[in-house]
């Protein structure tokens, strides 16, 4: 009547052993440790590298407690964080600008936890200290962008239909367009309102000249500033990674704010640049007529012809580019690694959009037979990827870039310009540091709060119930074990809003074993044998444990859903609890009673007070 078969037992201890693999690397805490990356997402990390730090901290007398390679770059860890400042320092003076050298914390627990994947849980600010920035989108710059690119979207157009006019130009937000006749205007007006419905037309005329304005309607400029918050979001988060932050929180705030915050990171200059970082693809033909020696040889000096850039390629070669951007990264919908068939090199594949695609058709159909180059913009610095020669049209949107130096350079590449650049400038307009001691202190609080409910609810259920109050606590304390064994592998961030979820959690488990051991004592009154009570007492109690837990179940789904911040974070740990009691409070609890008492043919009496 009250065994379980013997897979079922397997699995309660199963489960608890997985419970304390996953919970022990919460307790082994962070060492302070430097983090060495490329400068620039196109640059590899040789491997070498590795054996180059070691011999710097030889040199210079640092001591470290380890020195290893992943996938995101080369870290050592220290004693402590003056070992952790001096190390960064060094590095920094003997790597030079090739490197990124940034602060960060890692996680003591020995490498054969972290073979298991068993990683501790992520601290949030306010447990683990770090920076908090609020940004301030400049939408007014993002209006004046999509503006400029009318302008030279409206130069194609007119030209394809044959349309003459006198210039374009952009003033603000508006894009005005000049013409010498009315007749000329009245035919851009249709093609213009035609093509781009969402832009406002007005005519004006000054002396003879007639003029046509088209700004933003309304409609249009919402649409604009929406996807640039978007954009900046998603562009910081995949350009924060740099920084060896476990799990920033980049929310939005407003209608035109971001917020940031990077747990663990105490290097606040590096954060800084990393949240202005930009990277983007523009195309622009070659100066085949100003590109000979002496002109070139002038340009490199400095002393560029006007109307071009000088730039150099990759083998350090000085090209000449127009000024005028034929293709901004604005107008890739994709990017991804390829080969080139017949030399077998590799390339990037970039797609365009539809305006984008039309665009390039055009410029590759008016300059067959000139060089047209790629440039790669980061961080303020411009390089020419390629400038190959352009041997046709070319349609459909799809290009392909050639001139990588392998296979993981095109993918990183290719993930930089999916990745884009900030669709508007950003300001931080609030800065706060927290300190690692004041998260300690945090920490302290919230773990000294738990521990205090945990001891109090286990006193009285071991007075109240006797022995089976004991099989009450050791389910509860499986239950905390299995949340933070939980949170721990789905490497949850947890906050002081969570710590404040795990002590309700905690509140909340031991209802069900109130309700199961109330039901026994009923049973055993009723005049129930206590093998009968016992069975009884688990079977009628699981319906109203499921009630209860459900509806809270329920109300925990919805902060989750409609909450944000600190009050998902909460949720979050609220709902897993429930869970997790729900598995502790019955099967684990149940399966310890059944050990005591399931295999003896004759119980007389129950210890449950």
């Amino acid at each position: 009547m009250n065994r379980y078969p013997m897979w079922k037992n397997i699995l309660v201890a199963t489960m608890i052993l997985m419970g304390l693999i996953y919970t022990i690397p919460n307790f082994f805490g962070e060492s302070p440790a430097v983090q060495i990356t490329p400068a620039k997402n196109t640059t590899k990390l040789d491997p070498a590298l590795l054996g180059k730090v070691e011999e710097i901290f030889k040199q210079e007398k640092i001591e470290y407690d380890g020195v290893y390679q992943d996938a995101r770059g080369i870290k050592a860890r220290f004693a402590n964080t003056d070992t952790q400042i001096k190390a960064k320092d060094v590095l920094q003076a003997n790597l030079g600008k090739d490197y990124t050298v940034a602060l960060n914390l890692l996680s003591r627990s020995p490498a054969w936890l972290r073979s298991l994947g068993a990683k501790p849980m992520y601290l949030g600010l306010d447990l683990r200290g770090g920076v908090h920035f609020l940004l301030q989108v400049d939408m007014k710059a993002a209006l004046s962008k999509a503006a400029e690119r009318f302008v030279g979207d409206f130069r194609i157009a007119l030209r394809k239909e044959r349309i003459s006019y006198v210039g374009v130009t952009r003033e603000g937000e508006t894009v005005q367009i000049r013409f010498n006749n009315e007749a000329e205007l009245i035919k851009a007006k249709t093609v213009i309102s035609k093509e781009y419905p969402n832009l406002t037309l007005n005519e004006s005329t000054v002396g003879e000249e007639k003029i046509l304005k088209a700004s933003l309607n309304l409609v249009e400029q919402k649409t604009i500033q929406d996807f640039a918050i978007k954009q900046n979001i998603q562009t910081l988060h995949n350009r924060i990674n740099e920084l060896g932050v476990a799990e920033p929180i980049i929310q939005q705030q407003g209608a035109d704010r971001v917020v940031v915050q990077l747990p663990g990171v105490q290097d606040t200059a590096k954060a800084k640049e990393i949240l202005g970082r930009t990277a983007t693809l523009e195309i622009r033909l070659v100066d085949e007529d100003k590109s000979d020696f002496a002109t070139l040889e002038m340009a490199d000096k400095g002393q560029a012809p006007i109307g071009d850039d000088v730039f150099k390629d990759r083998e350090g070669r000085a090209i000449l580019v127009k000024k005028n951007v034929v293709l901004t990264g604005d107008y890739i919908t994709d990017a991804g690694p390829g080969v080139d068939g017949q030399s077998g090199r590799s390339t990037v594949n970039v797609t365009l959009d539809a305006r984008g695609a039309r665009i390039f058709q055009q410029v590759t159909r008016e300059n067959v037979g000139k060089r047209m180059a790629i440039l790669l913009i980061e961080k303020g610095n411009t390089e020419v990827i390629t400038a190959p020669v352009i041997n046709e049209e070319i349609g459909g949107g799809r290009v392909q870039i050639s001139g990588m130096a392998n296979t993981q350079e095109a993918t990183d590449i290719a993930l930089l310009l999916r990745a884009g650049a900030l669709a508007a400038p950003m300001d931080i307009v609030e800065e706060r540091t927290v300190g690692p001691s004041m998260g300690e202190e945090n920490i302290k609080r919230g773990m000294h709060s738990t521990l205090w409910g945990f001891a109090a609810i286990a006193v009285f259920m071991i007075v109240y119930y006797a022995m089976f109050g004991g099989i009450s606590v050791i389910a509860l304390s499986v239950n905390l074990l299995l949340l933070v064994a939980v949170l721990s592998m789905l490497q949850a961030t947890l906050t002081l809003p969570g710590l404040a979820a795990v002590a309700l959690t905690l509140g909340m488990a031991i209802d069900a074993n109130v309700l199961i051991n109330e039901r026994i004592r009923e049973e055993l009154r009723n005049g129930n044998t206590p093998q009968a009570s016992i069975h009884a007492g688990y079977e009628r109690a699981w319906d109203t444990i499921l009630d209860s837990n459900v509806t809270t179940l329920i109300a925990g789904l919805a902060l989750f859903m409609f909450g944000s911040g600190p009050v998902k974070g909460f949720a979050v740990v609220h709902v897993l609890g429930i869970l997790t009691s729900m598995f502790s409070a019955v099967v684990v609890s149940r399966a310890i009673v059944n050990l005591l008492h399931g295999y003896r043919r004759k119980v007389n009496k129950l210890s449950i007070g």
